[in-house]
């Protein structure tokens, strides 16, 4: 737990009666590699703060093809986020591309605190925030940059990860095709 609170106090200060009512949502959840924090058509209903592994968010096109919109690095916030807020059926399935150690909350518990804990509501906006300029930076990207500048990018973002999940994954990420990220990675090899 002293790593979910130390990356929430990171973003927001928390006082301590509401980091403890906070702390009373979360049990701790293993998610084997390949399975699913939450799937597509399905109601979502828990939050999760990653604390170990590697989860995608992805969703199909209309002929099955899978596009990688995000990619979630221990330590972060991961839920289906839209779903979340709009009661809506998710759109976007995360799976662990690694074993996950999460530790999980249902996100109606986080909402009854935001009304007794201003400093909670205010992390919850906090987190929204981010997650809304990473989306917009990243759709940014896709439109403005070419392939190379964009794997420079989540190079610089997530260092280690091409060393962690297949290829595929990452090309879909930024995306291209399997073969252009072989022939980008072996221009920047030794980079």
């Amino acid at each position: 737990m002293s790593e979910f609170l130390y990356y929430i106090n990171k973003i927001a200060t928390i006082k301590e009666d509401a980091l403890e009512e906070l702390q009373k949502c979360f049990k701790t959840m293993q998610l084997p590699k390949d399975a699913f924090f939450v799937q597509e058509g399905e109601y979502a209903q828990q939050i999760g703060f990653l604390k170990k592994g590697i989860v995608r968010a992805y969703f199909l096109n209309q002929e099955g093809k899978e596009y990688n919109k995000q990619f979630f690095v221990a330590p972060s916030i991961i839920g289906a986020y839209t779903s979340l807020l709009t009661k809506q059926p998710n759109k976007i399935a995360q799976q662990a591309l690694t074993d996950c150690e999460i530790l999980v909350a249902d996100f109606s518990d986080i909402e009854k605190l935001y009304d007794r804990f201003h400093d909670l509501e205010r992390l919850g906006r906090k987190i929204a925030e981010f997650y809304f300029l990473e989306k917009e930076q990243k759709e940014i990207e896709m439109a403005l940059l070419d392939a190379d500048k964009r794997y420079l990018i989540m190079r610089e973002k997530f260092p280690s990860i091409e060393l962690i999940i297949p290829q595929y994954h990452i090309a879909s990420y930024l995306g291209i095709s399997p073969t252009q990220l072989s022939r980008i990675r072996r221009k920047f090899k030794d980079s």
